[in-house]
């Protein structure tokens, strides 16, 4: 099955998801922030990352960002709990925006076993040729 980064800075949600993805036969790495994933993600081979939007220091968008530069191909699911119907007040629909600036999906919390697994089995089903995702010179 495929080797999964989860970059979260709530361990309840990583340990969520690491578990959901563990008993479904995946490879499960977590990052507690930014800095730490991106270093996780350089130094070892990942298939899809879940990178949480509002974390400390260095933000999903900001690891997204990076990620891309290193990897343009690799799917990111963006998670975020803040509100899901923003106004004129609020912040804007970062999820969404964030799907437009190179994530692959979004999932907002909290969200269903079901809806995570799909979204896994999607993105790396999305159609690139197996190995599509291997950087090249690094294992």
């Amino acid at each position: 099955m495929a080797n999964i980064l989860i970059v979260d800075d709530d361990p309840a949600v990583q340990i969520t998801i690491r578990l959901l993805l563990e008993r479904a036969g995946h490879h499960v790495t977590v990052a507690g922030d930014g800095r730490k994933g991106l270093a996780l993600f350089e130094a070892l081979q990942f298939d899809l990352l879940f990178l949480d939007i509002f974390m400390p220091g260095m933000d999903g968008l900001e690891t997204m960002r990076h990620i891309r530069a290193l990897a343009p191909a690799i799917p990111i699911v963006v998670i975020s709990g803040r509100s899901a119907t923003p106004d004129a007040y609020a912040e804007p629909d970062l999820l969404k925006m964030a799907t437009k600036l190179g994530a692959l999906a979004s999932l907002r919390k909290p969200f269903r076993p079901g809806a995570l697994l799909a979204v896994v089995d999607d993105c790396l089903t999305a159609g690139e040729p197996e190995g599509a995702h291997v950087r090249s010179g690094r294992r």
